[in-house]
């Protein structure tokens, strides 16, 4: 089908949405599109239009201005967030934060010790591709423990951008074309 490998694969999921990789609604019925990284915005956004947010009433979408754990909480809203985020070059902190809520439920050993090498190489390690903005102490410590890691390795770091999305980035969330754009949808549903 294809000469070489494309160099992005993305899925829309019809009724079992997968943007980066998360699985949000479960009847498992998939459409794969390769596309180039070109065109992965607008399919991304497809797939928010029609999958995370349905043409059913949006009910939830108004709670979502209540309070951040309402808002992180919901599948579709981690989807707009981490959309608004993305806009703001900011979207390192909302998958770090759900990597470290995905880590906190594995069970074994070996599976968390891959799983803490890539949170760490991914996000914590200085000149990480998606490098949290965390201060040196936290950073040090996380390095000094990451060959023994355990559930809590991340916490303090995970709570810290938690703190900053809270403070900072949600009540701009709430003001967001993103979050305007799902209301009116909500209320015209």
């Amino acid at each position: 089908m294809f000469s070489s490998p494309p160099k992005t694969v993305f899925c829309i999921l019809i009724f079992m949405c997968s943007i980066n990789g998360r699985r949000h609604t479960t009847t498992p019925i998939t459409v794969k599109v390769y596309i180039g990284p070109t065109r992965r915005t607008t399919l991304e956004k497809m797939a928010i239009k029609f999958c995370c947010f349905p043409k059913d009433p949006l009910e939830d979408t108004t709670a979502w201005s209540e309070s951040i754990d309402k808002l992180l909480g919901c599948k579709s809203g981690q989807l707009a967030f981490q959309e608004f985020l993305r806009s703001e070059y900011s979207e390192e902190n909302i998958l770090f934060w759900l990597a470290c809520e995905d880590y906190k439920k594995i069970k074994s050993t070996p599976e968390m010790i891959i799983s803490a090498n890539r949170i760490y190489s991914e996000f914590v390690q200085v000149e990480a591709p998606r490098q949290i903005n965390i201060d040196c102490g936290t950073r040090a410590n996380i390095t000094k423990n990451i060959s023994q890691p355990n559930l809590n390795s991340f916490d303090t770091a995970q709570r810290l951008i938690y703190s900053l999305m809270a403070r900072d980035c949600y009540p701009r969330f709430l003001k967001s074309e993103v979050y305007q754009r799902i209301l009116t949808k909500a209320n015209n549903s």
